[in-house]
């Protein structure tokens, strides 16, 4: 027999009288109702059905509640729209989406944007709920307006001293709590004077970005400004890094591998792309490795995996790579050959090198393997005497190819 579909009502601060009449016969009905101890204590005696709260952690325990209840009417509480960053994409993944039967409540996201008079469509949402603050740096950008999910009632403190560091201090910043409740209420500021004290924990946080006269611009595109990393020298210099990632073409939800991390600039960069897109750093050397990890953070990609070891040992039982970037190290036995056999079908791989060696190494696989063979010469104007002449960097050689 098909297994009985499981009920996700969506609620709100403001609880019972805000449902729906959908979502009140269907908790009515329901012999199990699952949920966060706040959602279950809004509803009334009339709901007669089992209530269960969620453990902690969450997620692993989801299966075997399901499964300790099953054959019976199951409601599952959660706030707002269940399929926005709430429980229902967890159980879509669990049950099966054809098993869901969602009615949702609209979100906070559409209520701050109602209570703002901004358009949704041109809000970008992030959520900070069991998410790295840092993940808000790479949504930072001038005039952008920001809806912030909280984790609770220290987070709006915690935006704007972050804030203040990236050099968007001018911003400013609503704290909506207990949006569409009777307790619902509005405090503002600047994150360079944030004056209020730690609130109500349910809250959205509204973030209007202005960035500081002289901090450091971070764009879209790939090719950051050099001193945007803390190096040692050892980093793909911004136009080859721009190159570079053009021919990587990262694309939403891909993994890289960034072979030879240096200072995590190719493998932070990809992360940039896109929400989705994922990366490895792969570095020997310890002191390098940790300062890989910290560029990510200051930069906005707290996700970026860190492996510190030698390739192509350490390449051992990663996850399957869509690209991968080696920018060191090709003369180290089976060091491309470990990466190439790594690459599914459609896979792309780019090496750079400024060695006479590596790019006799890089010819002899593109004879082999075809794809494309450049090599990248960049000059940057600079004093001499009292005119202006041109300084030649070492020329780069790039191998760019798809694995067929």
């Amino acid at each position: 027999m098909t297994p009985a579909p499981v009920t996700v009502v969506g609620i709100g601060a403001d609880g019972w009288p805000g449902l729906a009449s959908a979502s009140r016969e269907a908790l009515r009905h329901a012999e199990v109702i699952i949920g966060g101890p706040r959602q279950l204590g809004l509803l009334p005696g009339e709901c007669a059905g089992e209530r269960v709260a969620w453990p902690s952690p969450l997620r692993p325990a989801v299966p075997g509640l399901l499964a300790a209840h099953e054959g019976r009417r199951v409601c599952v509480l959660a706030s707002g729209d269940p399929m926005f960053f709430g429980i229902g994409r967890t159980l879509a993944e669990i049950v099966g989406e054809e098993r869901l039967n969602v009615l949702p409540h609209p979100s906070s996201a559409s209520y701050a944007c109602a209570r703002l008079g901004w358009p949704l469509h041109d809000t970008e949402v992030v959520s900070l709920v069991g998410r790295p603050l840092a993940a808000l740096t790479a949504a930072l950008h001038d005039g952008r307006r920001l809806l912030l999910l909280s984790a609770g009632a220290q987070t709006p403190a915690e935006v704007a001293a972050l804030l203040r560091e990236r050099g968007y201090g001018p911003s400013r910043l609503a704290v909506l709590e207990q949006l569409g409740g009777d307790r619902e209420r509005r405090v503002e500021g600047t994150a360079d004077d944030w004056p209020h004290p730690a609130g109500d924990p349910l809250n959205v946080i509204a973030v209007t970005c202005r960035r500081a006269p002289g901090a450091l611009r971070l764009p879209l595109t790939p090719g950051l400004p050099d001193d945007a990393y803390d190096h040692d020298g050892q980093l793909t210099k911004r136009h080859v890094r721009a190159v570079t990632l053009a021919a990587l073409a990262p694309s939403p939800g891909e993994l890289l591998w960034d072979v030879g991390g240096g200072s995590g600039s190719i493998g932070i960069e990809w992360m940039r792309a896109h929400s989705s897109c994922r990366a490895v750093s792969v570095e020997r050397d310890p002191v390098r490795a940790g300062r890989v990890a910290r560029n990510a953070e200051a930069l906005g990609v707290p996700g970026l995996r860190v492996v510190t070891g030698a390739a192509p040992a350490a390449l051992a039982g990663l996850p399957t790579p869509d690209a991968v970037f080696t920018g060191g190290g090709l003369t180290a036995p089976g060091m491309l050959e470990a990466c190439w056999e790594a690459l599914p079908r459609g896979g792309r791989l780019v090496a750079n090198t400024v060695t006479l060696e590596s790019e006799a190494l890089l010819t002899e696989w593109y004879r082999r393997h075809g794809g494309e063979l450049t090599r990248l010469a960049v000059a940057h104007a600079v004093p001499v005497g009292g005119f202006t002449g041109w300084r030649q960097a070492m020329p780069v050689t790039q191998w760019a190819v798809v694995k067929a």
